[in-house]
């Protein structure tokens, strides 16, 4: 969303300043092109101001040669129009160059700073991400790099090849004409600089307003369309259109406001210049009917006056859009401010390489002091081996496998992974070690192959293949008419329940992780599939050390300890059959669990 310091330019606001400095760093690595750049930004402008002076001569030449046509094609010397028409070429071809030399330093820049907001982005905690609207994010990263790629290019081939040229033209009237020719010209500058200045101002709020519409609409249609089939379970198809063109048409209000005012700044500038032309010329005419000057001189004078404001004419355009730019760029650089919540310590090490077992150690953790999710929950895993948590919806244990992950810091007590508190290692170090399957697994819009591939990018085919193997995915792969390269779709939507829950086996195993969580993995699927999954989790949880956090107590029966889990905290413990015999708890919700299965 747009920040409401949105302002020029200018020394007045030293925001815009930070924003442009922050840029230099990423410029720095290629000042050479840089450099070089200018010295052509320089040489074509010098080359452009010369064609209007090269012009007086030929027009002056051609004037004293009124009397004979073939006395005038003498006195032309064939070295003038020699000239003007290599200063025209000259003007074009060095700015053509100057933009090639430029390119790659923008280019790279950009694909730079795009790289250094994306690797923020996956710094940033889960609690950003989720508090986030997807959306809107994407829209102000669009807008960001895009305004990076305009501040880059606007500057160095607008604003500063305007400043050199305006520079030349007023010197060129110092040192040819009167001081008035001079005067007049840096009035209408100041005129048109100033107005620009002030109903871009007035602009900025149809200009942010717009733009926050902008990222409302879009952030309401991916809403939309990522939850298709929720839509469609509930028939809210016209709801949606309706939400969605509500926010449309507040956009289109702010985009007509924003068009009105456009028009108006617009038709300002024209009249300013038409009325500076005016009396340039009006001058220029008087000088030449008294002598003073030539028809040479007023082809020149009008001619640069011309060569002025087309360029100046662009810069009140340029400077709007560098007002909007530099807002845009400001809010992706504000991304950049935002401090992960989770961080490496300073003295934080890797995780040894022979580290395994986990322990839990009287942990509790709240997202708010007066709601606690787990409460001094205390539990441990021995290397190898395999405990479960269970409980009903709400009682924290997915909160657990959250915390071992780092994705919360505990709010009391700690967690260690082969003796070492996790606040003291790298977070890399700690998930490397950790293999998470999700109840909810979600895949890439890719293939199988690259789906699994994902769990590491370094693995051989007959690697990817084994992991497929041992998620017994290898038959409904051999199946398919493509294979592995056949595409799952967006979210993995063209492939079952039970087909996602093996692809993630499948790209966990081929992580090769010392530390398996299985977060509800089979909790959203029928009792034949979760039999089908559940055999592959037994098989791969061989010899690792696991942690289940379950709501079908059917997969959990052979863990070496249950835990119970109400409230954020542990009530019952032990193994299947003790906790059985206890007749507490968790023997009541088998007892449930398996009325409901065989219920018919």
């Amino acid at each position: 969303m747009m920040h409401d310091r949105m302002a020029g330019p200018d020394i007045r606001n030293p925001t815009d300043w930070k924003v442009l400095l922050k840029l230099l760093p990423y410029l720095w690595e290629f000042r050479a092109r840089v450099l070089l750049a200018m010295s052509c930004l320089i040489l074509a402008k010098l080359a452009n101001v010369a064609v209007p002076v090269s012009l007086k001569h030929i027009v002056d030449a051609l004037d004293q040669g009124q009397g004979s046509q073939v006395v005038a094609m003498v006195a032309i010397p064939l070295a003038l129009l020699l000239a003007y028409g290599l200063l025209r070429f000259s003007s074009t071809f060095l700015g053509e160059l100057r933009d090639a030399i430029f390119g790659l330093a923008a280019e790279r820049t950009l694909t730079n700073i795009g790289l250094v907001v994306f690797r923020h982005l996956h710094r940033l905690d889960l609690e950003y991400h989720l508090s986030r609207r997807t959306g809107g994010l994407s829209r102000d990263i669009e807008r960001g790099t895009t305004g990076v790629s305009f501040l880059l290019r606007s500057l160095v081939f607008s604003v500063i090849p305007i400043l050199v040229e305006v520079g030349l033209v007023l010197g060129i009237f110092i040192w040819q004409f009167d001081a008035g020719f001079a005067w007049i010209t840096v009035g209408a500058i100041v005129a048109y600089v100033a107005f620009s200045v002030v109903v871009t101002n007035w602009r900025t709020e149809f200009v942010r307003l717009a733009n926050q519409k902008d990222s409302q609409a879009n952030t309401r249609a991916i809403d939309s369309l990522l939850n298709f089939e929720t839509v469609k379970y509930f028939t809210n198809e016209e709801y949606e259109a309706g939400r969605y063109g509500e926010n449309l048409r507040e956009r289109e209000e702010a985009k007509i406001k924003n068009t009105f005012s456009l028009a108006a700044l617009n038709s300002g500038q024209a009249l300013i210049i038409a009325v500076t032309i005016t009396l340039m010329m009006i001058r220029a005419a008087q000088q030449v009917a008294d002598g003073t000057l030539t028809l040479g001189d007023l082809a020149m004078v009008n001619a640069l006056m011309i060569q002025v404001f087309i360029p100046l004419n662009v810069l009140g355009f340029v400077y709007r859009e560098i007002k909007r730019a530099l807002a845009d760029v400001e809010s992706m650089f504000d991304i950049l401010k935002i401090e992960p919540a989770i961080r490496d310590a300073d003295d934080a090490i890797e995780l040894p390489a022979d580290s395994d077992g986990v322990e839990f150690d009287g942990v509790s953790f709240h997202y708010q002091a007066e709601r606690p999710i787990l409460k001094n929950v205390s539990f441990r895993i021995a290397p190898g081996h395999k405990v479960a948590i269970v409980g009903s919806s709400g009682a924290g244990k997915s909160t657990l496998g959250r915390l071992l992950f780092r994705f919360y810091e505990v709010s009391q007590g700690s967690i260690r992974v082969g003796g070492h508190d996790i606040r003291r290692l790298t977070q890399a170090s700690l998930r490397r070690a950790i293999g998470v399957v999700p109840q909810d697994t979600v895949l890439f819009n890719d293939t199988l192959y690259a789906n699994i591939l994902y769990g590491n990018p370094l693995a051989s085919e007959d690697e990817v293949k084994a992991a497929a193997k041992l998620a017994h995915l290898d038959d409904f792969i051999a199946k398919l008419p493509k294979g592995y390269d056949t595409k799952v779709g967006e979210r993995g939507l063209k492939v079952s329940g039970g087909e996602k829950q093996r692809i993630a086996i499948a790209r966990t195993l081929l992580k090769k992780p010392r530390i398996l969580l299985f977060d509800e993995a089979t909790s959203a699927l029928d009792s034949q599939t979760e039999k089908a999954i559940g055999a592959a989790l037994e098989q791969v949880a061989h010899n690792h050390t696991t942690l289940i956090i379950a709501h079908r107590l059917s997969t959990v029966v052979d863990a070496d300890e249950i835990i119970v889990l109400e409230n954020g905290e542990i009530v019952e413990r032990g193994s299947h059959r003790e906790l059985l015999a206890t007749a507490g708890r968790y023997a009541r919700m088998w007892q449930l669990q398996h009325e409901t299965e065989n219920a018919p």
